[in-house]
């Protein structure tokens, strides 16, 4: 039992994995203070300067059905792909995928009035984790990203995957979710790019 909990407690315990832990921690606090609309993507409010509502909007959810099923992305991302990045890159993958979504949405769909959620984010993280997995699964990676963009494609044509709207209780705008692969994709790579000319963050 100790050959098993002691390795569980070294991931749990690392900064990247308290990293996430503390995003979820996050979003379920929001959410029980009822906060979603006040920090929610509102087109009107950020007209009006509340610019920091393009960034907000995706820590808060419809309910607790659509918070639980993106926290499980969440767990999924960290299981799969979340040691291939430090906390420090795993943070701006992070900033960076959602404003790409607060910003997308804002200048790109104007019918868009209002927007929750982390899928959009989701999508970014593992777009840039699948990225930098290549180097040590690549096949594994490489059909994780060719899903992924299967799942773009098909929103992009059909619309939302079928049953994703009844489990999170509202529309689903799967434009969010390919601003945020754009997001993770371009910061993901950039990263990549740095630690390969030698200016890689050290894992903090």
């Amino acid at each position: 039992m100790k050959l098993i909990i002691q390795p569980l407690f070294r991931r749990v315990t690392q900064p990247a994995t308290l990293l996430a832990i503390a995003i979820g921690a996050l979003c379920l606090t929001l959410q029980l203070l009822g906060l979603d609309q006040t920090l929610r993507f509102d087109r009107s409010a950020i007209d009006s300067g509340d610019v920091w509502l393009l960034l907000s909007g995706n820590f808060v959810h419809l309910g607790s059905s659509h918070l639980l099923m993106n926290m499980a992305g969440l767990a999924m991302i960290v299981a799969l792909v979340w040691a291939r990045f430090s906390t420090i890159e795993w943070v701006l993958i992070i900033v960076f995928s959602s404003l790409v979504v607060g910003v997308g949405l804002y200048l790109r769909d104007p019918n868009v009035l209002w927007y929750v959620g982390f899928s959009g984010t989701l999508h970014g993280l593992i777009i840039a984790g699948s990225l930098a997995d290549l180097r040590y699964y690549p096949k594994s990676a490489a059909i994780l990203l060719v899903l992924v963009v299967g799942k773009l494609v098909w929103e992009q044509v059909a619309g939302a995957l079928p049953g994703s709207e009844s489990v999170a209780g509202g529309s689903v705008v799967v434009n969010a979710h390919l601003y945020g692969a754009i997001g993770g994709a371009v910061m993901g790579s950039l990263l990549l790019v740095v630690r390969k000319l030698g200016g890689r963050a050290a894992l903090i």
